[in-house]
């Protein structure tokens, strides 16, 4: 049985009908019709990466990767209906090759709320590939560029409006809709407890741990990821980023946003983690990023260019408009001051970086001054970690040093 779908630019489109659900991605400059991803095994109908098609987690996640055929050319537009698809709470869009090969392209996206059935506005998504690693390919596996997750909450319907740049479309175009699911069960402890404070700790350097979730208690499923762990050098520097995600959500949902953040980052984007060594949600609460020892020193992948000797920690929202709540910022200063000062590092001090990536804001081997706790858009081009939470980072700072007992006089971020 075929479906047929009207009216892509003027053009109609035929294609066959699977189990995945069927989502249209309008161009008016250059159309890019949406070839349903195969649910079986079989060759994939468009780009290199094994990753297309549906992919489960424990605890019922998935993600559903659709490729995209194309291009057509049209000598006309008019707008497309939007379309049911299964349940998702996370999207985006990913290609084949560098994150500059979709340089000045647009992608906007409608979805449908699950709940109410009620189509939500149009938004744009992040196109930048500004988080990342900087390693070989090897090291981080079959990797793709994309566009920055959106967290759309539990919907069943999509629409994608995808214009290319001067270039042109980059090859292997796919629409990521990603279902966190319920978690993976694990046997391991979902918390590591706090070290009450002075608990037998250097003075002048190492904060006492604050209490973080595990990577069992946020529910990742640990099959997802590379097996592995590449560790850097002693973390000298703390990236502060923004998740980009939704910021009024309910302190219960964290996990949720941090796994499907995570099988985005894996599944879709083909890292061997999650990029972020640590994350932070709005009540203050502190949780395991990437895997391989929150102690240690794990290489992740979030500042393009600086991940060697770094830690990244992202706050979970969105904070360009809106203000950061006291708790997430007291929440940052904790991990800030507590990882910095494993190795005593003054989390109000300055630290040197070689770069790693010309990508970045400067070219591979620059040697570059940051502050021990600087934010992302420090390294990158972006506005990461946002309006709102950049200008709160001296306050951060002197906090963390605060609990590192290198400031005596209390201060409330």
């Amino acid at each position: 049985m075929r479906i047929f779908l009207p009216g892509l630019c003027g053009r109609a489109t035929v294609v066959p009908r699977v189990v995945l659900p069927v989502v249209l991605l309008a161009v008016c400059t250059a159309v890019l019709p949406l070839s349903p991803a195969a649910a079986g095994p079989g060759p994939l109908p468009a780009g290199p990466s094994p990753r297309a098609g549906l992919r489960t987690s424990a605890g019922g996640g998935s993600v559903t990767s659709l490729p995209l055929a194309g291009p057509h050319r049209s000598a006309a537009g008019r707008a497309l209906a939007p379309r049911t698809t299964g349940r998702f709470e996370l999207l985006g869009v990913t290609w084949d090759g560098p994150a500059h090969a979709f340089a000045d392209g647009t992608v906007r996206i409608r979805t449908r709320d699950a709940a109410t059935g009620v189509w939500r506005g149009w938004q744009r998504l992040d196109a930048d590939g500004e988080d990342g690693p900087d390693t070989p390919a090897a090291a981080e596996g079959a990797r793709r560029a994309g566009t920055a997750p959106l967290w759309t909450g539990p919907s069943d319907g999509v629409a994608v409006e995808v214009t290319a740049g001067p270039a042109g479309p980059p090859p292997g175009l796919r629409v990521e809709l990603v279902d966190p699911g319920r978690g993976a069960e694990s046997s391991a402890a979902r918390t590591r407890p706090a070290e009450p404070a002075g608990g037998g700790r250097r003075t002048g350097d190492q904060a006492p741990r604050p209490e973080i979730v595990t990577r069992a208690g946020w529910g990742a499923d640990e099959s997802v990821r590379e097996s592995g762990f590449v560790y850097t050098g002693q973390v000298r520097a703390v990236f502060v980023h923004h998740t980009a995600t939704a910021t009024a959500y309910d302190c219960a949902d964290a996990p949720r946003v941090i796994r499907a953040i995570y099988q985005y980052h894996v599944q879709s984007n083909g890292w061997r983690d999650i990029g972020y060594n640590f994350l932070v949600d709005r009540c203050g609460t502190v949780y395991e990023g990437r895997a391989g020892g929150t102690d240690l020193p794990v290489h992740g992948a979030h500042t393009l260019g600086f991940n060697t000797d770094s830690a990244g920690v992202a706050a979970i929202g969105t904070y360009v408009e809106d203000v950061p709540p006291p708790e997430l910022l007291t929440g940052l200063a904790r991990v800030s001051a507590w990882k910095l000062g494993l190795t005593g590092r003054d989390a109000a001090g300055h630290v040197k970086l070689v770069s790693g990536s010309s990508a970045s804001r400067y070219p591979a081997g620059t040697t570059v001054t940051f502050d021990a706790v600087s934010g992302h858009r420090d390294g990158f081009a972006t506005e990461c970690p946002g309006a709102a939470l950049y200008p709160q980072l001296p306050a951060i700072r002197t906090e963390a040093a605060r609990l590192q007992g290198r400031v005596d006089t209390p201060v409330t971020p």
